[in-house]
C-alpha cells in the first residue's frame, strides 16, 4: 500500500504523520523544538534545530511506511536568511512572536499608504509578519546587509529552509498561502511586490520562488538515500483549515495551541474584513484558489502555561479544567494580552490585565478567568467573522490541545450560542498537509476527505441571553479599561 507523510514544523514541535492512501490517519511522532528569548519581546530558535526535528520526526516513519507523497506546512511568519553558497545562517529563525519588528513599523508607518497595503497583502503593517523583522535585522546587522547587496543572501519561511536542506540545495520554494504571510507579496496577484520588497529592504534575488500550494515540487532526501516527492505545500493554519476539510465559503475552524487561529474559508474572490479581520491566502493551485478571513488570538495555550509555570497555580496545564470548575467568584476577569492583542483590535503595546480581583480571590478564581479570556477572545473573532460574512456560522470546528478542555469548550460554545465540534483528528494540521499531498499525488478527491472528517465531541451552548449578555458585558467593560490604559 501506498502512505502519505505529512510534516507539520510548528512553533513547539515538529509533527510528523502517516496516513493510508484514502487520507486515513495511520501512525505520528513528534520531536520538540527548543525557543531562546535574547531579550524581552524577542524568540527566536536556531535553524539547525528546526532542520534536526523534522528530520527525527519523519525519519521512523519513513523507515516503516511506503511513502509515495510528502506534504510540508510551517510555523508561518517564523524566517531565516542564510548565506547561499555556505548554506549557514545569517540570522537566527525569527519567531512570529517575536516584536523587534515594532519599531521598523513604528518608522514607516508614514510613508505606507495602509489602505493600499490592505488591498495587496490583505495585512495590516505589524510586527506579527516576517518583512518589518527582516529589515530590524539588516538595519542592526552590517555583514547581513552586505550578504544581501551582494546577492548571495537566501530568505526563507521554516518550510523553505528544510527543503533547501533537504532537496540537495536545489529547492529555493515557498507557495502562496505562506508568501502571504510575509508582507512583501501581492494576493491579487500572486508574485512578490516590487513596492513592499523596496519598503523593507529585500530583494527578489534573495525571495524564494512561489509554487503552487499542491502538485510536484521535486524530492527530498531525508538522509536514507531514498527520494520522496513532495507534492503539498501550505502554512500551518490554513493545512488545518483544509484538515478540517473546510472546502465551502462560510466553512471555518478554531486551531488551539500557543495561540488560537481562526480561519473562514470566503472562496475564490480576495474580500478584506470590516470588522479588523485579516485576508490571506488559504490555499491556490491550478483550477483551486481560496482566500480566508484570519482571525489570530497570539496567547491560548500560552496563558495557561503562565499560570502553570510564572504562578504556579496549576500542577500541569491539563489540570485548569478541573481547577476552574472550583471558581466560587465570577467577578474576576482576566484579559490575556500577553503578546498584545491581535485581531480584531490589533493593539500590540497591549498588556494582559486581571481586574476584579478581592481579598477572598484564589487561584480557581485566576484559573476560570484565564480560560474565559480564551473563550471571549475566540468569541470575539468568530464574531467578527460572523459580520463580514453576513450570517453566523452553523457551527465551528476546532482542533489542537486545548479543544480536549472541556470546561474551555462549553463556555465558547455558551458564549457563541453555537455547536462547537471538536475534531476526532487532534493533529489536523500535518493530517491536513497529508491529505492536500494526497488529492494532488493519488487524486483523492476533495468530496472524500470531507466524507472521512469526524468529530469526537459536540458542545451545545447551555446558558440562555441574560447569562450571555451578561458575561459579554462584564468582558466588554474590562476590555474598555485595558484600552483606555493604553492610550
Amino acid at each position: 500500500m501506498n502512505y502519505l507523510l505529512g510534516i507539520d514544523q510548528g512553533t513547539t514541535q515538529t509533527t510528523a504523520v502517516v496516513l493510508d492512501e484514502m487520507g486515513n490517519f495511520i501512525a505520528r511522532n513528534s520531536v520538540a523544538l527548543p525557543a531562546h528569548f535574547p531579550r524581552p519581546g524577542w524568540v527566536e530558535q536556531d535553524p539547525h534545530d528546526i532542520l534536526r526535528t523534522v528530520k527525527e520526526a519523519a525519519a521512523p516513519l519513513i523507515k516503516q511506511y511506503n511513502i509515495a507523497a510528502v506534504g510540508f506546512d510551517n510555523q508561518g511568519e517564523t524566517f531565516v536568511v542564510w548565506d547561499r553558497e555556505t548554506g549557514q545562517p545569517l540570522t537566527p529563525a525569527i519567531v512570529w512572536q517575536d516584536k523587534r519588528g515594532v519599531e521598523v513599523c513604528d518608522a514607516v508607518s508614514s510613508q505606507v499608504d495602509h489602505a493600499g497595503l490592505r488591498q495587496k497583502t490583505g495585512l495590516l503593517l505589524d510586527s506579527y509578519f516576517s518583512a518589518p523583522k527582516l529589515r530590524y535585522a539588516w538595519e542592526h546587522d552590517p555583514q547581513l546587509k552586505q550578504v544581501i547587496d551582494a546577492g548571495r543572501a537566501c530568505f526563507g519561511t521554516t518550510e523553505t529552509w528544510v527543503i533547501w536542506n533537504l532537496s540537495g540545495r536545489k529547492l529555493h520554494i515557498t507557495d502562496p498561502s505562506t508568501a502571504s504571510r510575509t508582507l512583501l507579496f501581492d494576493i491579487n496577484t500572486f508574485d512578490w511586490d516590487d513596492d513592499l520588497l523596496a519598503l523593507f529592504g529585500a530583494t527578489r534575488a534573495m525571495l524564494p520562488e512561489i509554487r503552487p500550494s499542491a502538485g510536484y515540487a521535486g524530492d527530498l532526501d531525508f538522509g536514507d538515500g531514498k527520494p520522496l516527492a513532495l507534492h503539498a505545500l501550505l502554512v500551518d493554519q490554513q493545512a488545518a483549515l483544509f484538515g478540517q476539510a473546510c472546502f465551502k465559503p462560510g466553512e471555518m475552524k478554531c486551531s488551539f495551541g500557543t495561540g488560537s487561529f481562526l480561519l473562514m474559508n470566503i472562496g475564490g474572490e480576495m474580500r478584506l474584513s470590516m470588522n479588523g479581520l485579516l485576508t490571506t491566502m488559504a490555499w491556490h493551485w491550478p483550477g483551486q484558489t481560496a482566500y480566508a478571513l484570519d482571525g489570530g488570538i497570539f496567547v491560548t495555550g500560552a496563558a495557561v502555561q503562565w499560570v502553570t509555570e510564572s504562578l504556579g497555580f496549576l500542577p500541569s496545564p491539563a489540570a485548569s479544567a478541573e481547577v476552574a470548575a472550583q471558581s466560587t467568584d465570577d467577578e474576576v476577569v482576566f484579559i490575556p494580552a500577553l503578546q498584545g492583542l491581535a485581531a480584531p483590535h490589533w493593539l500590540s503595546e497591549a498588556r494582559g490585565a486581571i481586574f476584579g480581583l478581592s481579598r477572598g480571590s484564589t487561584r480557581a478564581d485566576i484559573v476560570r478567568a484565564t480560560l474565559d479570556g480564551i473563550a471571549f477572545r475566540v468569541y470575539e473573532v468568530v464574531n467578527a467573522m460572523a459580520q463580514d460574512a453576513g450570517q453566523a456560522p452553523l457551527y465551528l470546528k476546532v482542533d489542537g490541545g486545548p479543544s480536549g478542555n472541556p470546561y474551555l469548550m462549553q463556555y465558547i460554545a455558551d458564549l457563541l450560542n453555537l455547536e462547537v465540534h471538536v475534531a476526532a483528528a487532534q493533529e489536523a494540521t500535518a493530517i491536513g498537509i497529508a491529505q492536500l499531498a494526497g488529492h494532488s499525488a493519488l487524486g483523492i478527491p476533495l468530496q472524500a476527505l470531507a466524507a472521512i472528517w469526524k468529530s469526537e465531541a459536540v458542545y451545545q451552548p447551555r446558558i440562555d441571553s441574560l447569562e450571555r449578555e451578561k458575561r459579554l458585558g462584564k468582558w466588554n467593560r474590562a476590555l474598555a479599561a485595558l484600552k483606555h490604559y493604553h492610550q
